[in-house]
C-alpha cells in the first residue's frame, strides 16, 4: 500500500483524526489553536510590513514632489557657464527638465528671533517644472520671486519659528563678509515675505526659504549658479543619467541624486523592516511548536489505531503520510487564512485606525508631530509571497518529528498495552 504521494485513505484518515471528538474534542481545540496561531502570525507579519512599506513609499513619494531627483554641481561651487550645462541637460536622454539654482546658508532675523536655515535661489519659471514646492504654496506665488525686489518664501515650521507671516520683513545675514575700514561686517539684505510653502517633510518646511536667484547671486557676491537641478522621467535611474550627464559634459562636476542624499533613511526602514520579520516570525515559531504538540498527542492517543493500520497492510511510509498530512493542513489552513485576513486588514487600516481613534477618544498619530494623520499601508506581494512560504515550511518541518514518532510504532507493543 505504499506509494510516492498520498493516498485517498491517508487524507481521509487525516482529516477524521483532525476533526476528532475523543476525550471532548480536547484534539479538535488544540488543532484549531494551532491553525489560530499561524493565522495570527502571519497576519500580523503581513500587515506591520504593509506599514512599513507605507512609510517608506509616503516618504518616497513626498520627497520626490518637492526635492530634484539629481543635482550638478561646479566642484569650485559655482556654474559660470550654467546655461550652456543646461542646454546639455536637456539633450540628455530622460531628462524632463533642468533648472539652476544658488544654494547656501544663513541666517534669518525677525523681532527678536533668529534661526540658521538653508537658502535657495530659484529661477521661478525654471523651479516649476523640477520641483513640486510651487504646487505646495499655502500663501502667495512663486512667481513673485522677482530679480531686485527682494521677496522671500519661507517653509510653514520656518515661519512659525520666526514668527513672520506674509508681509512682513525678515533680515537675512549671509556666512559671507563685507570689509570695510572698521572690520569684517556680515553681509545683510532685507527681504519681505511674500509666500509660505508646506510640502509634508519636515527638513524642508523647516529649514528652507527660496528667493530668486539674482537676488541669491548678489547677496552671496556669485557670478553664476552654484549647480543645476533634474527632473527625470524615472527618478529610479537617478544615478545612472546623472553620471551620464556628467561624463557627457567633460567631467570636473560634482553628481548627486535623491538616493544617495537620503541612503541612510531608506536603508534603516529596510533594517526595521528586516528586524520586525524576524522577531514576529516568532509568532509563527510557536504555532509551529503547537503543531508539534498536537501531533505528538494525536500519536499518542491513535496508537490501537495505528497498530490496525499496520496490521491491515499499510506500510510506515503511509503512516508517515496519514500524519504529516494533519500537520500539513493545519500549517495550509493557518497560511491562507492569515494571508488573506492580513491581506484586508492592511487595505483597511486606515479606516480601523480611525474608528480605534474615535472609540478611544485618542489620536495615535498627531500630524503636528508625523505629518500625516493617516497610517499609510502598501501590500507588496512579495513579502507576502515570504511570508506564506517561510510560514509554511515551518509548520511542514514540524510534523517531521511526531510522524516519523507514528512510522515507528510497533502493531505488537501497541496492542499490547491497549
Amino acid at each position: 500500500m505504499s506509494s510516492g504521494r498520498p493516498s485517498f485513505y491517508e487524507w481521509l484518515i487525516a482529516t477524521r483524526y483532525l476533526r476528532s471528538t475523543h476525550r471532548r474534542g480536547f484534539v479538535s481545540f488544540i488543532s484549531l489553536t494551532s491553525v489560530a496561531g499561524i493565522t495570527l502570525g502571519i497576519a500580523v507579519l503581513i500587515v506591520v510590513l504593509s506599514v512599513m512599506n507605507g512609510f517608506a513609499h509616503e516618504l518616497r513619494v513626498r520627497m520626490l514632489s518637492v526635492t530634484a531627483h539629481a543635482t550638478l554641481e561646479g566642484l569650485d561651487g559655482t556654474l559660470p557657464d550654467w546655461r550652456v550645462d543646461q542646454a546639455a541637460a536637456l539633450r540628455q536622454p530622460g531628462v524632463i527638465a533642468a533648472a539652476p539654482y544658488v544654494d547656501n546658508y544663513a541666517m534669518l532675523a525677525h523681532g527678536q528671533r533668529v534661526i540658521g536655515t538653508q537658502v535657495r535661489g530659484v529661477v521661478p519659471d525654471e523651479e516649476r517644472k523640477t520641483t513640486g514646492l510651487a504646487q505646495h504654496l499655502t500663501a502667495g506665488r512663486i512667481g513673485e520671486l522677482t530679480p531686485g525686489a527682494y521677496h522671500i518664501i519661507l517653509g510653514s515650521a520656518l515661519a512659525d519659528d520666526l514668527g513672520a507671516k506674509v508681509g512682513d520683513s525678515v533680515v537675512l545675514i549671509a556666512p559671507q563678509g563685507t570689509a570695510t575700514p572698521t572690520g569684517i561686517e556680515p553681509r545683510m539684505r532685507r527681504f519681505y515675505v511674500t509666500g509660505l510653502f508646506h510640502s509634508g517633510v519636515y527638513e524642508y518646511d523647516s529649514a528652507l526659504a527660496l528667493i530668486s536667484m539674482a537676488d541669491a547671486e548678489r547677496v552671496y557676491d556669485l557670478a553664476g549658479a552654484t549647480g543645476i537641478r533634474l527632473a527625470l522621467e524615472d527618478p529610479f535611474r537617478a544615478p545612472q543619467t546623472v553620471r551620464a550627464l556628467a561624463y557627457a559634459l567633460g567631467g570636473g562636476f560634482y553628481v548627486s541624486d535623491w538616493t544617495k542624499k537620503n541612503v541612510n533613511l531608506f536603508r534603516s526602514i529596510e533594517l526595521t523592516k528586516s528586524m520586525l520579520f524576524v522577531i514576529l516570525l516568532m509568532i509563527v515559531a510557536v504555532a509551529a511548536f503547537n503543531i508539534i504538540a498536537t501531533l505528538v498527542m494525536i500519536v499518542k492517543e491513535k496508537q490501537s489505531d495505528i497498530a490496525i493500520l499496520r496490521t491491515l497492510g499499510s506500510g510506515p511510509r503511509n503512516v508517515l503520510a496519514t500524519f504529516a498530512l494533519q500537520g500539513v493542513i493545519i500549517g495550509l489552513a493557518g497560511t491562507v487564512i492569515g494571508a488573506a485576513l492580513g491581506i484586508v486588514v492592511a487595505h483597511n487600516v486606515e479606516f480601523l485606525v480611525h474608528s480605534l481613534e474615535h472609540l478611544l477618544g485618542t489620536r495615535f498619530l498627531d500630524p503636528r508631530v508625523y505629518d500625516m494623520s493617516d497610517l499609510p499601508a502598501y501590500v507588496e506581494w512579495g513579502d507576502v509571497a515570504r511570508i506564506c512560504g517561510v510560514a509554511f515550511t515551518l509548520c511542514a518541518l514540524a510534523t517531521l518529528y511526531p510522524a516519523w514518532r507514528a512510522a515507528r510504532t510497533q502493531p505488537a507493543e501497541a496492542l499490547r498495552h491497549d
